[in-house]
Parts: C-alpha cells; sequence; structure tokens
C-alpha cells in the first residue's frame, strides 16, 4: 500500500477528530470556561507557576510527552505488522490518549496545579493518593535512568548529533532571556533561535563529537556522557521553568514541525510503499500446543509471528505507549503544564491537540520503518525493499534493541528527507539530533516531575527536608544516577522490563480517577470509564504475564518489583471502585443520573 494514502487516511483522522470530538469534550464533557483563573495567574510565582502563552506552551508540552517514545514504542511495535499499529495510533490517540492528557490537565487547573498523584486523595482517598504517588514515583525513577542511557546511545550511533544539542541550551537560554526580560517578540526570537539551532546542525554533521571508551577513573562514553546529562537535567529542574525549558521545548517544537514537515514533503516525493507485512502475528492453536501450552501462550504471551516476538494481546497496547496513551502524560499535564496554562481556552490545544500531533508523528515513524526503509540502497545501488526491513525485524531480539530500533527510524527517515536533495550526513544529523533532543526533554521534564512528586511524599509524610527543591531534585537525579551507572552505564536496562506496563498502568489509573471525578461531578463516566477499563485489562494482562515469565528466568528483583506494582494496582482500583460505587448510589438517592 502507498504510505501516502495511509499518511493522509491518519492525519485527515486527527484534523476531524479535534474538530469535533476533542470540542465536544474540552466544552461540554469538562466544561472549559475562559474567565475562570488559573494556578498560573492566581500563583504567579515566575518559577513554576508562569501564565504562558499558548504557542510555546503546545511546543513545551508537547516535546515533553512525546520524548523518544512515539519513535521507539511504534517501531518495535511494527513487528506485529504496519495495520495493528496504525490502527492503535490513531484510535488510540483519539479516543483514550487525547482524553486521558485534557482531563487530566483540567482536573489540575482546578485543584491549583496538583498533580495527578495528590489529586488522588481529594477524588477518592489519601490511601489511593500514596499508592498512586509511589507507582509514579518508581516509574520516573526507571524513565531518568534509562533516558540518560538513550541519549547517550544516540550520541554513540550519531556523534554529529552531539554539538547541536549541546548548543541548543545557550540559544534556549538567550531566547528566555529576550522573550521574558526585553520584550523581544516571540515569532522573531523564535525565528533567529530555529536558525541558530539548523545552523549548529549542519556544522555538526561536519564535526562530529566522539568520546573515546578509556576516560579516566575507568569511565567509558556512556558514563561520561550520563553524568553530564544528569548535571543538566538537575540545573534544568532548579531554574525557573521559563529561563531554559520553555524556551529549549519551544525551539524543539519548532524542530519537530519542521522534521515532520520534512518527512510528508518525502512521502509525497519518493511515495514508498509499505514494505513491512501488514500483519504479523500467530497465537499458536491448542492442537499445536496442547491446551495447557495454549493457555500458557495466553497468559505469558508465548504466541508468536516472528521469533522470540511476544504475542500480539496485550504486548501491541503495552509497547506503543506515547503515540497512543501513556501515563507519563498524565504527569507533565498535571505536573507542569497545569502551572502554565494561562487560559482554560487553551486546554484543548495543549492538551488534546498535543496528543494528536504525537499520533501524527507516531504515524511517521510507522511509515519511516515500515516503508521508507525500503528505499535504503543495497549493495547493488537498487533498493532493497523487503529485504531492508526484515535486516532490522528478522527477530524480537533484533528489533527490540535499542540501537536497532533507533537505527531503524533514523535511517528511514533520513531516506526521506535525501529525496528532497539533502546529502545523506545533513539528513542523518537532522534526525539525530531531533531524536537525542526530545530524549533531553523528556530527561529534564522528568526530572522536575519528580521533584514535584518527592515534595508531595515529603510534605505526606512530614519531612521538611524533602519540601527543599534543592533537596528534592538532588534525591531525584542522584538516586536514578546511582541506578543508572551500573554495568557500564546500562544499569537503567535492569528495570526496564517494568516500565511498559507500569506506565501503562498510570494512565489506566488516572483515567479511573477522572471517571470517579466526573461521577461527583455529575457528568458522563463513560468517555472516561470504557478507556479506563479497556487499560486495566490489558496492563493486568501484561503484568501477569511478565511475573510468570520472570519468575520462570529467576528475575527476582524484577519478579518483587513488580508483584508490589501488581498488589498497589489492585487495592488502588478496588477503593476507587467503592467511591464510585458510592458517589452513583448518592446521586441516585437525589434523583441525578450520572450518565455514564
Amino acid at each position: 500500500m502507498s504510505s501516502i494514502f495511509v499518511a493522509l487516511l491518519a492525519f485527515v483522522g486527527f484534523i476531524v477528530a479535534y474538530h469535533t470530538y476533542g470540542r465536544f469534550l474540552a466544552d461540554k464533557l469538562f466544561g472549559v470556561d475562559p474567565n475562570r483563573k488559573t494556578p498560573a495567574v492566581e500563583v504567579n510565582d515566575g518559577v513554576d507557576y508562569v501564565p504562558t502563552k499558548k504557542e510555546v506552551l503546545l511546543g513545551h508540552h508537547f516535546t515533553s510527552i512525546a520524548g523518544t517514545g512515539p519513535i521507539v514504542g511504534p517501531a518495535i511495535a511494527i513487528i506485529w505488522g504496519w495495520v495493528p499499529a496504525l490502527l492503535w495510533v490513531v484510535f488510540g490517540s483519539i479516543f483514550i490518549g487525547a482524553v486521558h492528557d485534557l482531563g487530566a490537565l483540567i482536573l489540575s487547573v482546578r485543584n491549583r496545579g496538583s498533580s495527578i498523584g495528590d489529586l488522588s486523595e481529594k477524588v477518592v482517598s489519601r490511601r489511593v493518593k500514596r499508592v498512586f504517588l509511589y507507582i509514579i514515583l518508581l516509574a520516573l525513577f526507571i524513565v531518568l535512568a534509562v533516558f540518560a542511557l538513550v541519549i547517550a546511545t544516540i550520541f554513540s550511533l550519531y556523534p554529529e548529533s552531539v554539538l547541536a544539542v549541546w548548543l541548543e541550551i545557550p540559544i534556549a537560554l538567550w531566547a528566555g532571556y529576550m522573550i521574558y526580560k526585553r520584550g523581544a517578540s516571540l515569532w522573531k526570537v523564535g525565528l533567529i533561535a530555529v536558525v541558530l539551532m539548523y545552523a549548529t546542525v549542519i556544522l555538526g554533521a561536519y564535526v562530529p563529537i566522539r568520546l573515546p571508551d578509556n576516560l579516566p577513573l575507568g569511565m567509558n562514553s556512556v558514563v561520561a556522557w550520563s553524568l553530564l546529562l544528569f548535571l543538566y537535567a538537575y540545573i534544568a529542574s532548579v531554574l525557573p521553568v521559563h529561563r531554559l525549558l520553555q524556551p529549549r521545548d519551544y525551539i524543539n517544537g519548532h524542530e519537530l514541525y519542521i522534521v515532520m514537515a520534512l518527512l510528508v514533503i518525502g512521502i509525497l516525493v519518493a511515495h514508498p510503499v509499505m514494505v513491512a507485512p501488514g500483519f504479523n502475528f500467530q497465537v499458536p492453536s491448542p492442537s499445536e500446543v496442547g491446551w495447557g501450552g495454549w493457555v500458557h501462550a495466553l497468559i505469558t504471551a508465548g504466541g508468536v509471528g516472528i521469533q522470540g516476538a511476544p504475542a500480539f494481546i496485550p504486548f501491541l497496547f503495552i509497547t506503543i505507549a506515547c503515540g497512543a496513551i501513556s501515563g507519563f502524560h498524565c504527569m507533565v499535564s498535571s505536573g507542569t503544564t497545569s502551572k502554565q496554562l494561562a487560559s482554560e481556552k487553551d486546554a484543548r490545544l495543549v492538551g488534546y491537540g498535543a496528543m494528536l500531533l504525537e499520533g501524527a508523528l507516531a504515524t511517521l515513524v510507522i511509515i519511516a520503518c515500515g516503508a521508507a526503509i525500503g528505499l535504503k540502497p543495497g549493495a547493488n545501488g537498487l533498493p532493497l525493499g523487503a529485504a531492508a526491513f526484515a535486516e532490522h525485524y528478522s527477530s524480537w531480539a533484533s528489533a527490540g534493541g535499542l540501537k536497532a530500533t533507533l537505527g531503524a527510524f533514523v535511517d528511514g527517515s533520513a531516506q526521506l528527507i535525501m529525496a528532497l536533495g539533502i546529502p545523506r550526513n545533513i539528513a542523518v544529523a537532522i534526525m539525530g539530533v531531533m531524536v537525542a533532543s526530545f530524549a533531553a526533554t523528556t530527561l529534564d521534564t522528568a526530572t522536575r516531575i519528580q521533584r514535584y512528586v518527592i515534595t508531595e511524599i515529603g510534605s505526606d509524610l512530614g519531612i521538611a527536608s524533602l519540601q527543599n527543591r534543592h533537596a528534592a531534585t538532588l534525591l531525584a537525579v542522584g538516586s536514578a544516577a546511582i541506578l543508572a551507572l551500573q554495568k557500564g552505564g546500562t544499569g537503567g536496562l535492569t528495570l526496564w522490563p517494568l516500565f511498559g506496563a507500569t506506565n501503562q498502568l498510570l494512565g489506566a489509573l488516572t483515567l479511573l480517577v477522572l471517571t470517579v471525578w466526573l461521577a461527583k461531578q455529575q457528568k458522563a463516566m463513560r468517555y472516561t470509564a470504557v478507556p479506563m477499563v479497556f487499560m486495566l485489562t490489558m496492563t493486568a494482562w501484561a503484568l501477569g504475564a511478565n511475573l510468570v515469565d520472570f519468575f520462570a528466568r529467576g528475575q527476582w528483583h524484577l519478579f518483587v518489583i513488580g508483584a508490589i506494582v501488581t498488589v498497589l494496582e489492585v487495592w488502588m482500583v478496588a477503593e476507587s471502585l467503592v467511591h464510585l460505587g458510592a458517589a452513583r448510589r448518592r446521586l441516585a438517592t437525589e434523583g441525578i443520573g450520572a450518565g455514564g
């Protein structure tokens, strides 16, 4: 099938959804009120609470929620076929992910910018709040440890990206100073900043920077880059948000818009066909493995369609998180974005719209890995077509590796950009910088959110030292660094197998909190309840499959932590359902229907 048709179908769906379903959710379900003062306006402390123009906030929010998630997830999940991956991205974004993000943003804005974890006490109970906060703490702990490795890996694979990524920091500081201190024109400063950034990209293409692996104190390049990145994350987290994070993400947002435009134009020029299979999964039948083996295959994801790949259900919905729904987004919506929203009328653009933009990015990733990768020239100078796809996706082990995943996306995307006459080294530099920049926005935003979470836990436990932003940030960065720097800088991968299901569990639990809130507000619950049930089912299934696998492999640290997360999930769901039932009974007694 032509990739042009695939892109057109998805993009038209996103545009229609934004102007119909998104408008309905914002205006009717959540009752957006432009006259209501937001926390950013009421508090406006110049550090975390800063009223922000919607264009800047959209870029900040978009780049914060995106990171490398909508790249890595679809680039792996396409192993099951491009059709199920695309369907989950499109329908997941419209009906689950964007609802989740917008709802978390509105709920937080209505409660002085509190995090969704903290809000669960007000909506449900204090016990649920504590459970939620500790699950968030674990998820962010893993994110910080792993994304330092992701960026270090990108620097190793694509040294052309190093110079531009680091030089973007002084450019962002200059942009923030000019906009907030000098009152300069937003669009003029933004234009200059983007031009400067792309000048550094071109410079980096000709001046690649590599670190040796025999550094002092026994450090390799991954450890050295990780230490520098954690230092940057600390500084970015404690600085006022408009000094570095906002302008950097604003620049990154425009960088992504430009890259997405280049990819779309490249698709129109090269019009590659989908060389990836449409479907590539198979659950073994009972006659093949016996009923016992078949049940075990379903529970433990043993069914395969390609060597070693887990079963399509439930793991497609766990592998593609960002790009469909991601629990990390609730932390951004209620952790940083709600503190910067200048007016509730901007909520639909920032909350719902940014999620659809992420879905569009995930769609382009599917096309890059499933079609454009086939443009890669072979030894005889002819396109390799399906052979190029098979080269990256011959087995689950090869496709699931970080280097292979990033390589498939960057190689495929570079082919599309090269179709526009741009030299390969610059095309690779453009894509490498984009991936590294987005991973960096995840790292610094996650550090800031982890600081908020630690502060909330400190307040809940009455520990004054944890309520200091420097102490909380040091704890966030220090604990993640200890994990990340193990095993030559790859220590974060120790807990990474838990992240997929845990992250999606956060999304499901956020939808659960939103459902209880809507019931108490006498609003229709079905718009969050149906997605919540679906995601709880998929995450519980995946967690159970993982626990069986961890036990069989003797991975006791993963088994114990996973079991604890599962118990916390059951506890939180049970208590929330009790409160939901009580709310419905109260409304029924008063003669009011909850609408769901």
